[in-house]
């Protein structure tokens, strides 16, 4: 069974917007991009640093402490290889927005799987 955590209302975050979500102890972003609700981890996986305040280009997050830029779609570093960021899933539940913290794309960035998922 997963576990889906409210986290907000549907319609509270317009596209471009973000906001900031702690969950059992994780502290998790969401972003509107283009109208489609996403959600990382805040803790960028290079030194940890927190990734709610990166710039957002489009889809690209930009750590504002390195500089390294993930997609917040898949948690991806742009070209081959890389870092990886955990995504979590989002939806809309009775127009409540719920994050699967144990969905099967929620899994640790460090994975085959997750690195395969990114090679597509």
């Amino acid at each position: 069974m997963s576990r889906r955590i409210v986290v907000g209302v549907a319609g509270e975050l317009s596209p471009g917007q973000r906001k900031l979500a702690f969950i059992d102890g994780r502290s998790i972003v969401l972003f509107n991009i283009d109208g489609t609700l996403h959600a990382i981890d805040n803790a960028c996986p290079h030194n940890g640093a927190s990734l709610a305040s990166g710039q957002l280009e489009g889809c690209m997050l930009r750590c504002p402490a390195h500089g390294l830029r993930f997609d917040v779609r898949t948690g991806c570093m742009p070209g081959t290889g890389g870092l990886n960021v955990t995504t979590f899933p989002v939806g809309i539940v009775d127009s409540k927005v719920v994050v699967s913290l144990d969905a099967p794309n929620a899994r640790d960035a460090t994975t085959h799987q997750e690195t395969e998922r990114c090679k597509a």
